[in-house]
């Protein structure tokens, strides 16, 4: 049904503004499935996240990656990070209107004073907080959202340090009126992005890309589960696979929830599609072959 993304400094309120919109819509006259996808969904460490650009690049990647998957038009999804790079809101807007779905942005207008402050107390506190470095480099890099940017409208501002926020707050109220209202021909404020025929390709073209490599991944994982069972945990010197791909090189007995892990984790990392990021394989060979690569450089530096 919709895709919110909530922006603002760190240590702004944005996980509270989340947490009440979505307790405001569960509420509501339609009461719609929400769900928020935040850092902590993938138990990632602020820290050590924003540490560099590569770490802050492949937290977006992980973010937008889960969007992409859960935007659908039976769910609201609220995104709640920082959202701090315009080009990286233009992103998540490209994917709502790839799914033809409503779109918003949520601000927590707070001064940088008050979340230094609230960043230290959450510190003293012993709940998870930035460092002094991150923090300083993540205000000073923070974009702030236009309403007259497409990706950044229609735009709900907060202002949690001078009223606080509350489901009845006045923008978490008019955000649940745009997120529920009910659209016909007649209804002018409430925009459902359209997705243009380039979008609808690449969205077809990813999910065929994607399913090869889920294929082809796992027939990788029988093969090398099928080879160590016929050598009776004796050495393997190489799994041949066949059809002019490179062998697989397990030095020693690799059991098959370690061989489930390294599939999540290359089928995570070769999904995320960042700004400038390669799409993932199209077809089997390509994905074994990437696959194949991935497992002997992990299983060869264990």
């Amino acid at each position: 049904m919709a895709l919110v993304v909530i922006c603002g400094q760190p240590c702004s309120g944005k996980s509270t503004t989340a947490l009440c919109l979505s307790e405001a819509l569960r509420e509501s006259e339609f009461k719609p499935a929400v769900r928020i996808i935040d850092e902590a969904s993938f138990h990632l460490d602020r820290n050590q996240s924003y540490a560099d650009m590569p770490s802050e690049k492949n937290l977006r990647g992980v973010l937008r990656s889960e969007v992409d998957r859960s935007c659908s038009k039976d769910s609201i999804i609220i995104v709640d990070s920082l959202n701090n790079i315009k080009g990286y809101r233009y992103e998540l807007w490209c994917l709502a209107r790839a799914s033809g779905i409503r779109y918003c942005v949520v601000f927590c207008d707070v001064e940088e004073t008050h979340c230094r402050k609230w960043n230290e107390d959450r510190g003293e506190k012993g709940e998870p907080s930035y460092n002094e470095k991150i923090f300083n480099d993540l205000v000073r890099r923070f974009e702030r959202p236009d309403r007259r940017n497409r990706w950044d409208s229609p735009l709900f501002e907060l202002w949690p340090s001078k009223g606080g926020v509350d489901k009845s707050s006045p923008a978490i109220l008019e955000a649940v009126s745009y997120l529920t209202k009910r659209v016909d021909s007649k209804t002018r404020d409430v925009k459902i992005l359209q997705p243009t025929i380039a979008t609808q390709t690449t969205r077809s073209s990813e999910a065929n890309s994607l399913y090869e490599m889920d294929r082809a991944t796992q027939e990788v994982i029988n093969a090398i589960v099928g080879a160590q069972s016929q050598a009776l945990g004796g050495p393997i010197n190489g799994i041949s696979l066949g059809g002019g791909l490179p062998s697989v090189d397990v030095s020693r007995p690799v059991g098959l929830p370690e061989l489930r892990r390294l599939r999540r984790t290359f089928i995570k990392l070769t999904g995320q599609t960042s700004l400038s990021g390669r799409p993932p394989p199209s077809d089997a060979y390509s994905a074994k072959r990437m696959f194949v690569d991935y497992l002997n450089r992990e299983l060869g530096s264990s």
